[in-house]
């Protein structure tokens, strides 16, 4: 039997931090839209351990459990050891960028992170090659889509990574179970319902998912399923869309990876997630 062969796609991968499943489902109108309209399908992740940030960016971009990326908190500021979604991508000579949180940055291109050197990145042999990395919690999260809408426009990447803080930020200043919390959410997906539809027609495929959840500590870290189960939200024609497929966090990575025709390098991906066969050639 012949191996498939994937058509590269470009990729954009939304990580609404800090976004509990249930939230994700209830108050994000425009996605849910997109879903009845059979244009998106909404899966239920159970993130890693511990559910905090740093280590689950890892996760997300490198399929690497923290226990074994030994990013385990969110104060561990180094350089990943990994290969990762940005440099599996470099290596095959694609574009890439981020507008995110500057853990992000200190992760794939430089450590510790400078806003007056790092804040905005241009650096063709950088694993993040175009950058706008922000470092307080309540940078606002349509500025955040706007930087990211800008280096779209300006670099086409074949893989973008839009990271904005804002329900994360909510939830630890109003708990889980808030009216601070939900509202946030139901910004992002305004947010999203701007620009959404341009990078739908640009031919992107699109996940949106989260890091973790919250809880009503005003935290997170541990093993409750709000602080664990996140939302993903697929469009594209990339996507199988089967209802019955069961992504996992730490398949995140291959899948993007698949999507972009860099299979991945071995990395775990869900085989019932994708379409099953892309026309075309890479």
């Amino acid at each position: 039997m012949s191996e498939l062969v994937y058509m590269s796609q470009k990729v954009i991968l939304v990580v609404l931090d800090g976004l509990e499943y249930g939230v994700g489902e209830q108050c994000m109108g425009f996605l849910q839209a997109l879903r009845e309209q059979g244009q998106a399908t909404l899966y239920k992740l159970q993130c890693e351990l511990p559910s905090m940030s740093r280590p689950l960016y890892e996760a997300i971009l490198t399929g690497v459990a923290p226990v074994n990326s030994g990013i385990v908190h969110n104060a561990v500021c180094r350089l990943s050891t990994q290969q990762s979604v940005f440099s599996l991508a470099r290596a095959a000579g694609l574009t890439t960028a981020a507008a995110a949180y500057h853990w992000f940055s200190e992760l794939y291109n430089r450590a510790p992170f400078s806003a007056k050197r790092d804040r905005h990145t241009a650096d063709p042999e950088l694993a993040i090659q175009y950058g706008t990395f922000y470092h307080q919690d309540h940078y606002p999260d349509d500025h955040l889509f706007a930087d990211a809408e800008a280096l779209r426009r300006q670099h086409d990447p074949d893989f973008l990574l839009v990271h904005p803080m804002n329900i994360d930020d909510a939830g630890h200043k109003a708990g889980w179970d808030s009216t601070k919390y939900r509202n946030t959410a139901r910004h992002a997906d305004m947010a999203l319902s701007e620009y959404l539809p341009d990078w739908l027609a640009a031919g992107y495929q699109v996940l949106v998912t989260s890091d973790h959840g919250m809880n009503n500590d005003f935290s997170h870290g541990g093993i409750l399923p709000e602080e664990r189960m996140v939302p993903l939200y697929v469009m594209g024609q990339g996507f199988s869309h089967h209802a019955e497929a069961r992504p996992q966090q730490l398949e995140l990575c291959g899948a993007v990876c698949q999507l972009l025709g860099i299979q991945g390098h071995g990395k775990a991906f869900p085989k019932d997630f994708l379409h099953a066969d892309f026309s075309g050639v890479n």
